[in-house]
């Protein structure tokens, strides 16, 4: 009898597109993110992926001081691979969004492959009602870039390079996997490429099953063997993406920073009931859930050079 392949579950917490109003279930604390990874963790995510929040207003904050109050909590209560975003928000400077994978040298550090257009006010037809700076983080997002230059990427690069941290590469549409097989080319990154391809957000590539093979085809014929291809579905797509995946023998990446729903109307209640169902989903499919010294094994991370 052949062996169950090992799925990596990355579990992202809070993220900062979707802000606290929409959903009283959404962490937007220090304490609730902790907790909330924590339990996540223990559900059986692998890989926790992590924004911070300013405790009072909820906002996206991507101070070191920020990921302080959650990083040395979450890696004291957890085995999980850390991996800290440096996307940030699109309305910040990349400076901003690498210092805390600068300061606290995680294992993984998401890096985003290239700029892209973000439209996140379709979301204002769902609530209409929200206070002003989340009203004003939706609208703007209607003359809104999210920079990742080929400079941007490089600065990313070269500010973790002598930490240890490897990076989930993160893929909105087909141009993104061949910026990074520009960086391989280049030397400026090394296999196996964690290659987290991004479905169904506007701006981005769409989620139909045509758009999630197009995807994997490409990912595959540019890295091969030197790929572990990971995928994750935004809003309803979610779990119809994993699917997709899992039978495509990848990886699948789930958390309330992609997705608020349960199902049609029914808000998710946690990160860590999100994390169940794609395990139930990894199990019916014949895989088993992969422990994170296996992701660590798969993903060949490193120890890094300054402690979280």
């Amino acid at each position: 009898m052949s062996k169950r392949r090992p799925v990596i579950i990355t579990c992202a917490i809070t993220g900062a597109i979707h802000t606290p109003s929409m959903s009283p279930h959404l962490p937007a604390t220090s304490e609730a993110i902790v907790a909330s990874a924590v339990a996540a963790a223990d559900a059986g995510a692998a890989i926790l992926h992590l924004h911070a929040r300013n405790d009072e207003t909820g906002q996206p904050d991507q101070s070191v001081e920020g990921f302080g109050r959650i990083v040395p909590q979450i890696a004291a209560r957890t085995d999980a691979v850390l991996n800290l975003t440096t996307g940030g928000s699109p309305y910040m400077t990349v400076e901003e969004r690498v210092r805390p994978a600068a300061e606290f040298a995680p294992e993984l550090a998401s890096l985003n492959m290239g700029s892209m257009n973000m439209g996140l006010f379709p979301m204002q037809k769902r609530f209409p009602q929200l206070p002003e700076w989340e009203h004003a983080h939706l609208e703007g997002s209607k003359d809104l870039v999210f920079r990742n230059s080929y400079k941007d990427i490089d600065y990313v690069l070269d500010t973790c390079r002598s930490n240890g941290t490897r990076f989930e590469f993160e893929c909105y549409d087909t141009a993104h996997l061949y910026n990074l097989a520009h960086f391989a080319d280049k030397g400026a990154v090394e296999p196996p490429f964690f290659v987290q391809t991004v479905f169904g957000l506007l701006g981005g590539i769409g989620a139909h099953p045509d758009d999630v093979a197009h995807m994997r085809r490409t990912a595959l014929r540019l890295f091969g063997d030197d790929m572990v291809w990971s995928a994750l579905g935004a809003g309803a797509h979610q779990m119809r993406v994993a699917a997709t995946v899992v039978a495509g023998n990848g990886h699948v990446r789930v958390g309330l920073e992609d997705s608020l729903w349960a199902g049609p109307g029914e808000l998710s209640v946690s990160n860590a009931d999100q994390v169940q169902a794609a395990k139930t989903l990894i199990e019916t499919l014949g895989c088993r859930v992969a422990t994170p010294d296996e992701a660590r094994r798969l993903l060949q991370l490193g120890p890094q050079q300054k402690a979280a």
